[in-house]
């Protein structure tokens, strides 16, 4: 595969644009900044916290920098052609194929600048996604000095789970992770276990050292669709949002309120006292996980309208309905699309997330098809991504 180079023109445009995020949004502030002036070619893998969290990392250098980005956001992009023209890199979200590797590893060999976050999605909780170990494999294979940009805040800014922008400062530490010599004699158990220390976090712990206003922080409208079921009672989908900074339990009266850092403090005088909504989260990740090892037939099944992508107008768009399922295998949509009856299935043995929208829909990839499920009962998406994040934490346990 031939490097395909950034134009200079649009990507001026483009560092334009994202030191304007940058600078109002995101209130970016360097911890360190390696990459200053470095020349030569090198990957920089980042953490992800935000949708926008490639805007604090465009302009640290004054170099083009290749990205890679979603199949999905860059096929379902208006200005797809200036994504071209930007030089970034699309490819299915957890899978690689052999031509996007090459792809990639163009950019490393003809002298610049690659980036990857290697978690593939930002976060709905604040921890970071687990990264595949394939994924070190690959950076071995690049042949160069590894950098880390680690983000600090952006989460908070803007939350997966919200539908409003919370400016505040943020943090960006870009530092050497690995020269190209010891990437070359490090295994790839050493180059994951250093990487995962620099690239995981636990957003909320963060802010308790950093104690960092956003504006609008207590606004906890879009949670609910996270942290569906009650700490309390255990009662699925009765979690529901109050005077925007309180979320209460409809069936036991549980309720928590959140302040401007994004903590959480009691308003009853029972059931648990939690701070962090990533300690919430993980309740209901490890209360499911439980009733699934009791039961690994579990399956779990909603009506689901069916998107694709149109690629003439870069969009995506109703193309059908009918039932998705989950169980340990599988995913199988059953309905009709394009007009014609389908049953697809797909296997999830190897796959650790789905690309997803709390509270909306989830993206089923398979090749070069991606299949938008847009639930009808929107709340029911958390539960299938945490499903199929079980499955795989048990396939993979049980290999």
């Amino acid at each position: 595969m031939n490097y395909k180079k950034p134009n200079i023109f649009f990507y001026r445009l483009m560092q334009g644009l994202a030191w304007f995020i940058a600078r109002f949004v995101f209130h970016r502030r360097f911890i360190r900044n390696e990459i200053k002036g470095k020349k030569g070619p090198f990957v920089i893998i980042a953490n992800h916290q935000a949708k926008l969290d490639f805007t604090t990392l465009i302009g640290a250098t004054g170099r083009p920098m290749s990205i890679v980005v979603s199949n999905s956001f860059y096929q379902s992009m208006p200005i797809k052609k200036i994504l071209d023209y930007l030089g970034m890199i699309p490819k299915q979200q957890f899978q690689t194929t052999i031509g996007d590797m090459k792809r990639m590893k163009s950019v490393i060999d003809n002298g610049e600048i690659l980036v990857l976050y290697p978690a593939g999605l930002m976060c709905e909780n604040g921890l970071s996604t687990p990264i595949p170990a394939a994924t070190y494999k690959f950076l071995k294979l690049l042949n160069a000095d590894i950098y880390v940009a680690r983000v600090t805040g952006t989460y908070f800014a803007m939350p997966k789970w919200a539908n409003n922008l919370r400016p505040g400062k943020t943090y960006l530490d870009i530092y050497k992770l690995f020269s190209k010599e010891e990437l070359a004699s490090s295994n790839v158990d050493e180059i994951q276990k250093k990487a995962d220390t620099a690239l995981l976090f636990d957003a909320y712990r963060e802010q308790e050292e950093q104690r960092i206003h956003y504006k609008n922080g207590g606004n906890i409208e879009g949670l609910e669709n996270v942290l569906y079921q009650c700490p309390h009672c255990k009662t699925e989908f009765s979690t529901q949002i109050r005077e925007k900074q309180s979320i209460f339990c409809t069936d036991c009266g549980y309720e928590l309120y959140s302040d401007e850092y994004g903590f959480f403090h009691p308003s009853k005088e029972f059931g648990p006292d939690l701070r962090y909504v990533s300690d919430w989260s993980s309740l209901i990740y490890d209360t499911l996980k439980e009733q699934i090892k009791l039961n690994l037939d579990m399956t779990l099944e909603s009506n689901t309208k069916i998107h694709m992508i149109d690629y003439n107008k870069h969009a995506f768009v109703e193309v059908g309905y009918g039932r998705v399922s989950l169980c340990r295998q599988h995913f199988l949509i059953d309905g009709q699309i394009n007009g014609k009856a389908a049953t697809l299935q797909f296997p999830i043995v190897n796959i650790p997330c789905l690309p997803f929208e709390p509270g909306k829909y989830l993206e089923i990839q398979h090749g070069q098809d991606i299949y938008r499920c847009i639930l009808e009962n929107g709340r029911l998406v958390m539960k299938y991504i945490n499903i199929i994040k079980i499955f795989y934490e048990l396939n993979q346990t049980n290999n």
